[in-house]
């Protein structure tokens, strides 16, 4: 039993196999996955809902939950008419995150400054859907300059004095940075969410943070179609290869990689408050 808490598979790369690989995820183990609403731009950040609606009541695939929001990369985008569509859009009864958002520092495809202003944005509109944020945050070379920027923002305008039961913290998606920074997040109740990178092998930091992390505040994730893990390194990656990461997990916690799936599917519906299965 596994859960891809955080996959793209609405892109061109999956259109002449989709079925297949969601139902490839389904004999694999894979029982659900969370459809992350960024698509192109905030015109299409709806693009997770039509896949959970597209798949719903079919067993032969995994469930498919959603998110809505603006990505770093698209936040020149944002405007007041975005935003408001996403919040109808966040009324959706598979819409359980508002995510990812963040900055992106290494690409920077829109301005820093930009992508602040439109981060804050995000995380009052989420407080306003009452959904938990997953945060998207990549440094420049060889800097921790977003992680420093993007954990200060957090703490200062969604941890403190906004940890409610409907909007609980938040996932640290493809969890890049440090120990400190791992522990960082831990204290302002956020989940930690590993992808297939923690396979790579020059992974150690991600590594050494993966056996910090509580077994209980553990997610893992695939960022379908990035990153596919070893040993499918620079295939397209997909759902079913969450395995890995959770094989690698349990290697550094003397564990199956069946229990990290039992452990960290049981951390995502406790998390998003779903029943177990449903």
């Amino acid at each position: 039993m596994f859960i891809d808490s955080h996959a793209h598979l609405e892109g061109k790369r999956y259109d002449a196999d989709r079925d297949e690989v969601l139902a490839r995820a389904k004999q694999h183990g894979i029982e659900a996955y969370l459809a992350i609403g960024n698509g192109d731009g905030p015109e299409t950040a709806n693009c997770g809902i039509q896949l959970a609606e597209k798949y719903d009541g079919k067993p032969e695939y995994p469930r498919i939950w959603a998110s809505v929001g603006i990505h770093p990369h698209e936040a020149n985008l944002a405007n007041e008419a975005a935003d408001s569509q996403m919040l109808q859009w966040a009324r959706h009864p598979r819409v359980i995150a508002w995510g990812e958002i963040g900055l992106d520092y290494f690409y920077d495809h829109s301005p820093r400054e930009v992508q602040k202003s439109v981060f804050l944005q995000q995380m009052e509109l989420a407080k306003t859907a009452k959904l938990p944020i997953i945060i998207h945050c990549r440094p420049s070379d060889n800097s921790e300059n977003a992680w420093d920027d993007c954990l200060a923002l957090i703490a200062e305008h969604w941890s403190a004095g906004h940890l409610t039961s409907s909007g609980l913290g938040g996932i640290l998606h493809c969890f890049t940075g440090s120990v400190e920074h791992a522990r960082r997040a831990l204290d302002m109740g956020f989940m930690i969410s590993f992808a297939g990178n923690i396979t790579f092998p020059k992974a150690q930091l991600i590594r050494d943070a993966a056996q910090m992390v509580p077994l209980d505040r553990i997610l893992i994730e695939t960022d379908s179609p990035y990153l596919a893990p070893i040993p499918y390194r620079g295939q397209r990656n997909e759902p079913a290869f969450v395995r890995e990461v959770a094989r690698q997990i349990g290697e550094l916690r003397s564990s199956s990689p069946e229990e990290i799936g039992v452990r960290t599917t049981q951390n995502f519906y406790n998390f998003f408050g779903l029943p177990i299965g449903i």
